[in-house]
């Protein structure tokens, strides 16, 4: 597969967090995918299966809605891919015991896809978890 395919699939994987997003993970994700999450939103660090990934993106879209995902950049080599990505939403939904608050809230992070027979296999992902929580008031 090509390095171009390849950041096609990281994009698409990306945009999993977009409201209205219609793509299925099974066209992206290999059934042993793993998600490596630093920080995770509860805390600490986590490793996701593709069932936990799935169950967390789908908590995600009922916490925020009009959430777009973009692309700032990417690079490819061998079997991985980095993509630096920026996320904008707005809380309409409860969140780690948060009730809403109408912000729009914006952050950014960068994902290292590995690729194995045309599918992401596994991820890392570093983001900006205090940047999400400033936006919502969470921490000054």
């Amino acid at each position: 597969m090509s390095a171009n395919n390849c950041k096609e699939i990281s994009r698409r994987a990306i945009r999993m967090w977009d409201s209205n997003n219609s793509d299925s993970p099974k066209d992206i994700f290999t059934k042993n995918y793993v998600n490596h999450q630093e920080p995770d939103v509860e805390g600490g660090v986590s490793d996701k299966n593709l069932e936990e990934w799935k169950k967390m993106i789908s908590n995600y879209h009922k916490s925020f809605s009009n959430s777009k995902a973009l692309v700032l950049m990417q690079i490819a080599e061998g079997d991985l891919v980095s993509t630096r990505w920026e996320f904008t939403a707005i809380h309409t939904g409860e969140y780690i015991g948060l009730a809403p608050t109408g912000k729009e809230v914006t952050w950014t992070g960068i994902e290292i896809d590995r690729f194995e027979d045309g599918k992401i296999v596994e991820s890392w992902v570093d983001w900006d978890k205090y940047r999400l929580f400033e936006g919502l008031g969470l921490v000054k």
